[in-house]
């Protein structure tokens, strides 16, 4: 587990900090509101799953900054708008977060203790440190799973690249498309078998009854495969920018590989049903460009996304290279047509889904 201790944001609260640069990533914790809005009301109708008066509210993923409890505030607010209805005293709330040991939790637990002063039907907080890809809670003891933004995180890059040497985004454009195939599916099993043993996993901590929410970064069902990217093609073409400067080694740039990928709603489909912990209530697909052109529309507002989104991956391989690579950032920025060109082609999509344990 070595290298994912890597796959944090940015943190503090600096001007390239994920806390001040997650406005696109707010924005989907907003649509998902809907699909926790109609499992908290399932959750509560539900006698046989909400035993005791008690229940167990877990975000995995959580990162750091507002966004952190974003997802468990809206639960809370549904939690009270339901028994406010029915005029019943609400049950007792246990909120935990999870992210990576590596996560900015000084700042997740300040969030935590305002959260807590502000929502009364809160009763205990905690952070829980570790991977998602592991066992984090005790068995049957969670009711509602939250995770955004996070889920297109792999536990590791795919071995059969990395064991055989074979660059993810090769400088190249045409050995770059004669790898493509090969690089994408070696990609679409590692996120199969990362994304199985997830729901495996929470399926065991879930109770009997018990929903997950999920989003994450997709492809388009249509895209073709010479247009699919693993990784942000800006950070790639940024970062072969250092490499013909000499900034950094195209040896050490041919060996970086983001564990990173979106697969389109039939894949994930397919895998939750062959999985088979869980039932789909709801998939929700839909095009993130709009919010892409907030997160492009200035070149300070562009780089310091970047570098809230990857500067710690990027230093952990290739060490001090972020001023070089926010002059390249800015550069690229300039350039007339590169992020038009960018917003046309993208292959992006945003995927959300309500889950109930089966």
């Amino acid at each position: 587990m070595a290298f994912i201790q890597a796959i944090h944001m940015n943190p503090g609260h600096g001007k390239t900090s994920y806390a001040r640069n997650s406005s696109f990533q707010n924005a989907e914790q907003n649509r998902m509101k809907p699909l926790i809005d109609a499992a908290i009301t399932d959750l509560c109708s539900n006698t046989n799953t909400l035993l005791h008066g008690k229940m167990m509210i877990v975000d995995v993923g959580c990162s750091s900054g507002p966004n952190a409890v974003a997802l468990i505030s809206t639960a809370i607010d549904a939690i009270h708008g339901h028994y406010l209805q029915i005029n019943q005293p609400p049950p007792e709330v246990c909120v935990l977060l999870n992210g990576l040991p590596d996560n900015d939790f000084n700042m997740v637990v300040k969030n935590l203790v305002t959260l807590r002063q502000s929502k009364k039907t809160i009763v205990v907080t905690g952070v829980a440190p570790g991977s998602f890809y592991e066992r984090l809670f005790t068995s049957d003891s969670l009711h509602l799973v939250c995770s955004s933004n996070s889920l297109h995180w792999l536990s590791k890059a795919p071995e059969v690249l990395t064991r055989n040497h074979i660059p993810v985004y090769d400088i190249d454009e045409h050995a770059r498309r004669e790898r493509l195939p090969v690089v994408r599916e070696a990609y679409a099993q590692q996120f199969r078998k990362d994304f199985s043993l997830f729901l495996e996993l929470r399926a065991k901590e879930l109770v009997s009854g018990g929903r997950m929410v999920i989003s994450l970064v997709g492809t388009c069902s249509n895209a073709i495969a010479s247009k699919f990217i693993i990784f942000p093609g800006i950070v790639a073409q940024i970062l072969s920018v250092l490499v013909a400067e000499g900034v950094i080694d195209k040896a050490k740039f041919d060996s970086f590989y983001v564990p990173l990928y979106g697969p389109s709603s039939e894949e994930l489909r397919e895998i939750i049903e062959a999985e088979g912990s869980f039932s789909i209530r709801e998939m929700r697909v839909h095009d993130p460009r709009t919010y892409m052109t907030t997160t492009l529309s200035t070149p300070t507002r562009f780089v310091n996304n970047l570098r809230a989104l990857f500067e710690p991956i990027i230093v952990q391989h290739f060490g001090k290279v972020m001023d070089e690579f926010a002059m390249a950032a800015e550069l690229y920025w300039s350039l007339d047509g590169n992020l038009q060109e960018e917003r046309a082609r993208t292959s992006r999509t945003m995927l959300a889904v309500s889950l109930a344990k089966a």
